[in-house]
């Protein structure tokens, strides 16, 4: 049977499709691009101290491995995944202004965890709407989700010029600015055909939790991607105070963006099996924190940030392309938020963790991190042959 990638489909519509879903990428990725590097630097000018920094930063985690895979099954059981992104963001923007009104660490936890309840399906829906346009219209993931990382680094840029030329409490309305513009973006996503339903779906969700391939993908993704803990959480504060200004913070997270920008950009000329991309991404990932550790001069640094092309670009180009050969069409969704909740529970638990290590040992703390990474890269790497061998996808092929 032919994949629905083969179904001949106008150009414009493709294109159409493509340019609506990058600009929902960019809208969602410039609300992270101001979130994730200086939250945390919010939370500190607001009186939170960096034990409840590191407790309310793995709220995010703790959400993707609790509540998550029920809103990305629930949405992909209703056909609902456009409207559960759109739905999602609008609550967003809702949350982060109700946050913007509390300073008391206790209801900061309380208000943000609800935020965070309907802010973390976004990626994993708009994911697994990417990969069914990808199966539906056979264009390449990494060239749309670029626009994403762009908007990352634009939003960074912004916020950190914005630090050093306004109050730093009020960064919490950029952030609610932002999740706005990312509501008025999801108006323009256009419904996108349900994928075929297999006669084999009713086991499709067992057979999934089944897959000892799949899970390898998701735990050695998990463990790299959540080396990240230490960078997303403290990279900013601890900068800060080695003397580094706002706007020169935003330039180094913006440098590693830059250089994940080009892995997306490049990606469909890799010829690597996705494990391959993976097991370099975790390697990397290693001798970045091992350098990030040391406290270096800031040429070194930026070049390590470089790093971030390899760390998290090439590490997530490898995993959805092995998830797209593993997992069938309709679960794509579920697969998504399978992933999502692994990743949410390293993530959370490396938070909490971060801020007790952090507060002992200071920037001692990406040697664990180091750690997570190379676990991550002899996981995929020990499942190579496996992966190579046994594609499941019916959308693959295989």
């Amino acid at each position: 049977m032919a994949g629905e990638s083969q179904i001949p489909i106008a150009t414009s519509v493709k294109r159409r499709f493509a340019v609506r879903l990058a600009l929902f990428y960019s809208a969602v990725f410039a609300v992270s691009g101001t979130h994730l590097p200086f939250f945390p630097v919010w939370l500190k000018a607001v009186g939170v101290d960096a034990a409840w920094i590191g407790i309310i930063n793995a709220l995010p985690g703790i959400t993707r491995f609790t509540t998550l895979p029920y809103a990305t099954a629930f949405a992909e059981k209703r056909h609902a995944i456009r409207a559960g992104m759109m739905g999602s963001v609008v609550a967003t923007a809702i949350g982060f202004a109700a946050v913007g009104l509390q300073q008391q660490p206790l209801a900061l936890f309380l208000i943000y965890a609800l935020t965070c309840i309907m802010w973390t399906p976004v990626v994993p829906l708009t994911d697994a709407y990417a990969l069914r346009g990808v199966i539906r219209y056979g264009f390449d993931y990494g060239p749309v989700r670029l626009w994403g990382s762009a908007a990352f680094a634009a939003g960074a840029l912004a916020c950190g010029y914005l630090v050093d030329s306004i109050d730093t409490r009020e960064l919490i309305w950029v952030i609610v600015a932002w999740a706005l513009v990312a509501a008025i973006a999801g108006l323009l996503l256009q419904p996108l055909d349900d994928v075929r339903r297999r006669t084999a779906e009713q086991h499709g969700s067992n057979a999934l939790l089944r897959d000892v391939g799949f899970w390898l993908v998701v735990i050695s993704a998990a463990l790299i991607q959540g080396s990240h803990a230490a960078y997303y959480s403290f990279s900013a504060i601890s900068w800060q105070a080695h003397g580094l200004g706002g706007f020169t913070i935003a330039g180094l997270w913006t440098l590693g963006v830059i250089a994940e920008i080009v892995v997306f950009a490049l990606s469909p000329r890799f010829s690597l099996h996705p494990s391959s991309l993976m097991a370099i991404g975790g390697i990397s990932a290693v001798l970045r924190w091992i350098v990030t550790a040391q406290d270096p001069p800031l040429a070194l640094l930026a070049i390590a940030q470089l790093g971030h092309g390899l760390t998290f670009g090439i590490t997530i180009v490898g995993t959805m392309n092995l998830l797209v050969q593993r997992v069938p069409s309709h679960q794509i969704a579920r697969g998504q938020g399978y992933y999502a909740a692994c990743s949410g529970l390293l993530g959370a638990t490396s938070s909490i963790a971060s801020g007790a290590i952090y507060a002992r040992i200071g920037d001692g703390l990406y040697y664990v991190m180091a750690a997570m990474a190379a676990a991550g890269a002899i996981v995929i790497w020990s499942a190579r042959h496996r992966l190579m061998a046994q594609p499941q996808s019916e959308a693959s092929g295989g």
